[in-house]
């Protein structure tokens, strides 16, 4: 690889690894380590960079890594000969391109561990033709291109192989890039997500077989006899592989067992099988990356076995070593070589014929399996991302001197193009949540005046230690036999990250169905769908797990989504901090508290958050051994009243015991605490729904022995404290988010979790010891609150 970027140049002398630093006369910069340790530091500050910059754009990082590439190349700064000399001068061309390679060797390894051969086996008949039209057509179109470009700028290369090589650039979708634009468009869940995943990698993986021929046929030796063996043996170390590598690593999983650390061993014999098979097929005369990937996808991808891989590698390869492999292509890439109409013509005619043949192709295949216009539409864009895929083409012909300068820098800026264009596109024609519409329905809230209609409840959960809780928490809310139930939506939230361990996640979740309905029938399924299942084997709850994958930026976006689209009346969430042994909380993951903010602010529904002190202890608590003691404060307001409704319907569980108090202020102090400023005509009209609410709920309770009603009158902040204190000892606490009336407003505080508001935050506070879990509760009113943070401060009066 040096020999291309130091052609014509005499060979320069071989660099030393390490210096003996500037105080003994040496310059870091003419050795090779200290020289690669710049050059990456460089190449990552750019990238990441670019990325943030791009992430408003909504652009998958490949792009900000081509572009960045390209700007430390000759196109941009390198233009600047001393800077080019300084940084990447032609001796360290060898180091660089030799490290790019380890990365992309080990990339295609993630990449293959992504490719899942069961669900290629299990592709659909639409899927399967719209992969092999959307190779047919492009490549049949890469080799007419190919006649056009060898007569003008490509003259004198062979033949075969460009032909090939053209085909190949054309015909490709790159599927890594494609998983991650459809995570980003939401579109992973859809069935035009699924579609586009099942006919990427059967495309994927037949691009990699045209390119192992296009490879053998590339060689420097002309003899057609040199490349056929080039081919069989590449078959060979397939077959082989194919016959020898998954039992032993059959072995290997089956001895690494879910939540226990995966044996060292088994990850380094792993990574270096991934090494030998690269020597093997770059012996052969293929490119060492082949037999990296075909380890990648013999990998078996149930059990925690491929994720540890993941974990163990693709941080430092993604992070670090394959950013070096964009520079590497950039270096090759001088957009200046691109002079004359008759070149930037021929720019015009390749992208033309890329787009032309991926997306024409893919509509009208689509349109013949019948799919709407604007599904065709979405598909033919999606199916022409290309990204890193066709870099690593497009650098084996530049090396093997198959693409020249001028063709080379056409190609690179083709992928961009097309890459670039994929996602505004695919937003242009196709928007699934606007198509959807807003879901209208009546339940929005737990407080209603039929009771007895079902209760519809989306209860979400990060991991499998927020489970018995909720659990117990949906066994006290099922209501008695007279209702028409409860149906719960187990919402198991999952963030899905740019790491290749994200896609393996989506696989997993989707071997159970669209839109990620766990069935039973699984062998391997997820402890958590088990022990939902298990709980609705012995309760009359219809309970639905359901698998959420987003990023964290707009996970609160699915959230509301899907409340609306299964008419939930409250959604509850975890709260962002767990107890500890020791009885305090402690923060697990604090960009949870933001998605929990954003929907309470966008919910179409009423929201509850759960903070869990161990409701019911560590395990599921049956029917009959529910004994919970469970208290309402109320103050007033809507938000207390949806509380009350919900401790209404718990306390219908034979084994929970419920206390209402309700805070009063004594008569002899009402003008005092009523200094504080408030609407009177607001006040008042609370005020007598509240009573009317009260005066109804107390007529139901009154042949009820399992509900206690107490009305306290307190005189200040401390009394109302010493109260609450009093009933400390139970269970749980169901407690509004902003409560009203005077004394609630006397109590308000400023408090670093707002979205519990003052009495929430109260219960969870240091010096208020209690063993209870609480739920804080906010009603739907129809309205959003803008800002949680300023809403507290604008509620807590200026006290001395």
């Amino acid at each position: 690889m040096a020999s291309n970027a130091t052609a014509g140049h005499a060979c320069p002398p071989p660099m030393k690894a390490t210096s003996n630093g500037v105080f003994q006369g040496d310059d870091p910069l003419h050795f090779a380590l200290p020289l690669a340790i710049l050059q990456i530091c460089i190449v990552v500050i750019v990238t990441r960079g670019l990325a943030y910059v791009m992430r408003p754009l909504r652009q998958p990082r490949v792009i900000a890594e081509i572009v960045g590439g390209i700007l430390l190349g000759p196109s941009a700064l390198g233009r600047n000969k001393s800077y080019l000399q300084a940084i990447f001068p032609p001796k360290s061309i060898t180091v660089l391109d030799t490290l790019a390679n380890l990365g992309l060797l080990f990339f295609l390894f993630l990449a293959g561990l992504e490719i899942d051969p069961k669900s290629i086996r299990q592709t659909g008949k639409k899927a399967l033709a719209i992969a092999i039209v959307g190779i047919s057509l492009p490549f049949a179109l890469g080799i007419g291109s190919s006649f056009v470009l060898r007569e003008t700028i490509a003259k004198g290369v062979d033949a075969t192989a460009f032909l090939v090589f053209m085909g190949v650039a054309l015909s490709i979708t790159a599927f890594p890039v494609l998983a991650r634009i459809l995570a980003e468009l939401k579109l992973l869940t859809t069935d035009i997500g699924r579609m586009a995943m099942s006919a990427a990698a059967v495309n994927d993986v037949a691009a990699w077989i045209l390119l192992a021929l296009a490879v053998a046929l590339s060689g420097s030796n002309q003899s057609p006899l040199v490349s056929l063996w080039v081919f069989l043996s590449g078959c060979v170390f397939v077959i082989c592989a194919i016959l020898i590598v998954p039992p032993i690593f059959k072995w290997m999983a089956q001895r690494c067992h879910e939540g226990e650390p995966v044996d060292e061993i088994y990850v380094c014999a792993t990574l270096t099988a991934v090494l030998a098979a690269g020597l093997i097929t770059d012996t052969i005369g293929i490119h060492a990356m082949f037999g990296a990937f075909v380890i990648g996808v013999l990998v078996p991808k149930e059990g925690p076995f491929a994720g540890a891989l993941v974990e163990k590698v693709e941080d430092l390869v993604s992070g670090l070593f394959l950013p070096l492999y964009f520079v590497s292509s950039g270096l090759k890439t001088n957009v200046a070589t691109i002079q004359g109409l008759q070149s930037w013509g021929l720019l015009v005619l390749v992208i033309f014929t890329a787009c032309f043949g991926k997306i024409f192709g893919t509509i009208m295949v689509s349109l013949f399996c019948k799919l709407p216009v604007r599904e065709a539409l979405a598909l033919g864009f999606l199916m022409n991302s290309k990204g890193l895929v066709e870099l690593i083409v497009l650098n084996i012909g530049k090396d093997r001197k198959v693409l020249n300068d001028q063709t080379f820098a056409i190609m690179v800026l083709m992928a961009l193009f097309t890459t670039f264009i994929t996602t505004p596109l695919v937003i242009a024609v196709y928007k699934p949540a606007k198509r959807a519409g807003m879901a209208v329905y009546k339940h929005k809230t737990i407080e209603r005046k039929n009771m007895n209609t079902q209760l519809r409840i989306l209860a979400c959960f990060h991991s499998a230690r927020n489970i018995p809780s909720i659990i117990n928490l949906l066994e006290v809310s099922r209501g008695t036999k007279k209702r028409e139930g409860l149906c719960v939506y187990a919402m198991h939230l999952k963030e899905l990250s740019e790491r290749s361990s994200a896609i393996l996640m989506v696989h997993k979740a989707r071997r159970n169905g669209l839109p990620f309905w766990n069935k039973s029938q699984q062998p391997n399924s997820d402890n958590v769908v088990v022990a939902f299942e298990a709980y609705q084997q012995l309760s009359r709850v219809s309970i639905r797990p359901m698998t959420e994958i987003s990023s964290i930026s707009d996970m609160h976006e699915d959230i509301c989504a899907t409340a609306e689209s299964k008419r939930a009346a409250i959604v509850i969430l975890p709260f962002h901090k767990h107890q500890r042994l020791d009885g305090t909380l402690e923060t697990t993951r604090n960009d949870f508290r933001l998605v929990n903010q954003r929907v309470l602010q966008h919910a179409p529904c009423s929201v509850g958050i759960l903070v869990d002190r161990g409701l019911g202890g560590a395990t599921h608590v049956a029917a009959s051994n529910v004994s919970y003691n469970i208290t309402v404060l109320f103050f007033g307001g809507r938000d207390d009243r949806e509380a009350l409704a919900y401790g209404a319907r718990m306390a219908e569980h034979p084994g929970v015991s419920l206390m209402v108090i309700r805070f009063l202020v004594e008569p002899e102090v009402v003008g005092e605490i009523s200094r504080i400023n408030i609407d009177d005509n607001a006040s008042t009209k609370v005020g007598s729904i509240d009573e009317e609410v009260l005066a109804e709920f107390k007529q139901k309770i009154s042949k009820d022995n399992s509900i206690m009603y107490e009305e306290k009158a307190v005189r200040n902040n401390a009394q109302t404290i010493t109260v609450i204190r009093e009933v400390g000892r139970c269970n749980l606490f169901l407690v509004g988010r902003t409560p009203g009336g005077e004394v609630a407003l006397a109590l308000n505080r400023r408090s670093e979790c707002p979205e519990l508001g003052p009495l929430g935050s109260l219960l969870i506070s240091p010096d208020f010891s209690t063993s209870a879990s609480v739920l804080v509760v906010q009603q739907y009113n129809g309205q959003v609150s803008l800002n949680l943070a300023s809403e507290i401060e604008q509620e807590s009066p200026e006290r001395d």
